[in-house]
């Protein structure tokens, strides 16, 4: 989707003007992808702006740094604060937060050691990854031809730049083949996840998602929305899933911070119940919760003020 510009972005501790935003052409994260970013959300509330799961994803963010032995300048509490400037200098209502760190200019080569770290926060207006739509009329997926990556290759856990190489390829191939996602297998021929979005299958009546040791990242959605499950009052948990359980699926949905909750229709043209009913009800709560609509997850949303 086309980035439609707002007014500032933060970079390294201030506000600047949206085209001052700027890095040097031999920047280092640009030429070898490490860097770590988030994919975060503000959403209108009845109280103004909110972000959703602000902190954790702050946390992840230096946890995925940790995992590269990257040093961020910045504490997870001014990211938060950051990050509410940004939205604040913006003037949405809702947007979409994308910060990042990365190696910056002067040194050049793959020790990162001597590297300083930079980091910028932007923000803008973006509607739902999959499609307004993909609650309700779901997606048809590809299972890749590209394996996702493993632990000892290019760790999961970190949400690294560089990763999403493989989605990407990923991402391509399934579009220019007429589907709207891929879904990729690990080394061992299990799920791990699609190119951006953790991956729910119900079978025998109980909700699986693929866990870290599958290749999949410790979504924070993925997380949110087995608690509205749960809550809910449906069986869910983090489990290994292969192939065939795709296909005979009874009900099946992706979730992730830019894709909210999409439907899947089809699985390599194998045809899904869509959507579903634990589906259509886990998206709806979960549409409220990330507004600040229902009580429970009250302490979900941090409001930018």
């Amino acid at each position: 989707m086309p980035i439609t510009p707002t007014e500032k972005i933060w970079m390294n501790g201030e506000l600047v003007d949206w085209d001052a935003a700027q890095i040097h052409v031999l920047t280092h994260s640009l030429h070898y992808g490490m860097g770590v970013f988030e994919g975060i959300r503000a959403y209108e509330t009845a109280e103004g702006p909110a972000v959703f799961r602000l902190t954790e994803h702050m946390e992840r963010l230096h946890n995925s740094a940790r995992i590269l032995l990257m040093d961020l300048p910045y504490t997870v509490e001014e990211l938060v604060e950051a990050t509410k400037d940004v939205v604040r200098s913006s003037g949405l209502s809702s947007c979409y937060i994308r910060p990042i760190a990365y190696y910056g200019y002067g040194e050049m080569g793959l020790n990162t050691l001597p590297c300083s770290v930079d980091v910028a926060i932007a923000c803008w207006p973006w509607g739902a990854y999959l499609g307004d739509d993909a609650l309700t009329k779901g997606i048809r997926l590809k299972t890749s031809s590209w394996t996702r990556h493993d632990h000892n290759t290019m760790p999961p856990a970190s949400k690294t730049t560089g990763n999403y190489v493989n989605s990407s390829l990923a991402k391509v191939e399934a579009l220019k083949a007429g589907y709207d996602e891929a879904i990729m297998l690990n080394r061992a021929g299990l799920i791990s996840e699609c190119t951006g979005e953790n991956v729910f299958v119900a079978r025998h009546g109980k909700l699986l998602s693929p866990p870290l040791s599958s290749g999949a990242l410790e979504g924070i959605t993925q997380n949110s929305v087995m608690t509205i499950a749960r809550d809910l009052g449906y069986e869910c948990e983090l489990s290994e899933i292969a192939r065939s359980d795709v296909y005979v699926a009874e009900e099946m949905f992706l979730c992730g911070t830019a894709a909210e909750v999409s439907a899947v229709n089809s699985v390599d043209d194998r045809p899904i119940a869509c959507p579903g009913p634990m589906t259509t009800a886990i998206g709806e709560e979960y549409h409220r919760a990330i507004r600040g609509e229902v009580d429970r997850y009250k302490d979900w949303v941090e409001h930018v003020g």
